[in-house]
């Protein structure tokens, strides 16, 4: 795969995950933590060693925010009413 190609598929899969993350969507930190498959073999074709420790970065904070994502939110509860009587009536 050529240079140019490797670029525009990183590019495109990285914003999908960015546009879809701003739409509020957990689809957007899964697209993000898939598309560190494409950087390791990237990292590992054109030996770039940097890329290849961000990779593993990246992956972990986008694991970290789609387990976040996932995680059900708690609902705030209401407290009781305290009933009270007239006295008498």
């Amino acid at each position: 795969m050529n240079n140019q190609l490797w670029s525009w598929l990183l590019m495109a899969v990285g914003v999908t995950g960015l546009y879809l993350a701003g739409k509020r969507s957990w689809t957007g930190w899964a697209v993000g933590l898939a598309a560190q498959v494409l950087w390791l073999a990237y990292s590992l074709t054109t030996e770039q060693w940097g890329f290849l420790v961000s990779c593993f970065v990246y992956g972990a904070i986008y694991l970290r925010n789609l387990r976040a994502w996932l995680r059900p939110t708690p609902t705030p509860t209401t407290p009781e009413r305290e009933v009270t009587t007239c006295a008498g009536s």
